[in-house]
């Protein structure tokens, strides 16, 4: 005789009630990682792997979340993660999980296409971008960050030096929140444009000679570079809050020049 159980009555120790009255603000799975396509500018689709992680609030009375639910909802998507279905996976989690608040964090290496500026050669560029999703009693709200790597080079070694100034790679980060479509390739061309140069996966010599002359005709504090990005995206109606930063990595210091600049554009300024 078969004495085994149907797996509905197998127990649901985590829907049991919790007497402690201690609300939980996440709780969820963290880093699993799953392949997706992203939608290029160009028109092509982008084949990556994201790392994601995925939270609800769980109020007191519950014991525990479900968190195999997380990964079905993740899998349900088919790997055909964009924008717009990153916002309704978000909405389907706090749902199936009867949350009044959640959080999906996914952060991918987004691969762009450069040509050098004199030979022409092509290589790929990387760049590390997150999609932050957010819903709290029903208001959703989402952001875009990207971390591009450029070049910057110090005015005022320039401006002391007899021959040469010295110069750093830096990581300027933009994070953004739209009221409209803005691609990838977007958020890393405000950057690279404000930057005392951009970088490229692969550079022949005349290549090499146009870009160190183009950063030394461009010199650039590590302020100069988040208020000119910052004036850019002032300037770009589809961009509602911004936070951009650089990090400059010096190269005749231990330590890096950092710095911020954030704005909420639909408040008034005081």
């Amino acid at each position: 005789m078969n004495t085994r159980h149907p797996l509905t009555a197998i127990p649901d120790v985590q829907n049991k009630a919790d007497t402690r009255r201690l609300a939980i603000d996440k709780v969820g799975i963290k880093a699993i990682r799953h392949p997706v396509r992203i939608a290029e500018r160009g028109g092509g689709v982008q084949h990556t792997v994201a790392t994601f992680s995925m939270y609800v609030g769980l109020p007191h009375h519950f014991k525990g979340t479900h968190m195999s639910r997380f990964v079905e909802i993740l899998s349900a998507h088919e790997r055909e993660i964009s924008v717009e279905t990153f916002k309704l996976m978000l909405r389907e989690m706090v749902a199936r999980l009867e949350a009044e608040s959640g959080h999906i964090e996914m952060s991918f290496p987004y691969f762009v296409n450069k040509t050098a500026p004199v030979s022409g050669v092509q290589s790929l560029m990387d760049y590390d971008v997150t999609f932050t999703g957010e819903i709290d009693h029903g208001k959703p709200r989402f952001s875009l960050k990207v971390v591009v790597p450029v070049q910057s080079l110090c005015p005022c070694s320039k401006d002391i030096s007899d021959r040469g100034a010295h110069n750093q790679r830096s990581h300027i980060t933009i994070e953004a929140r739209t009221r409209g479509f803005v691609w990838i390739e977007e958020i890393v061309e405000y950057a690279e444009r404000n930057a005392s140069c951009e970088l490229y996966g692969l550079l022949k010599r005349p290549d090499e000679k146009h870009v160190t002359e183009r950063a030394y005709d461009n010199p650039k504090f590590v302020e100069d570079m988040v208020r000119d990005v910052a004036a850019a995206l002032n300037a770009d109606a589809r961009i509602e809050w911004y936070r951009v930063e650089s990090e400059n990595f010096e190269s005749i210091h231990n330590h890096s020049a950092y710095a911020l600049i954030e704005k909420d554009k639909q408040r008034q300024p005081r």
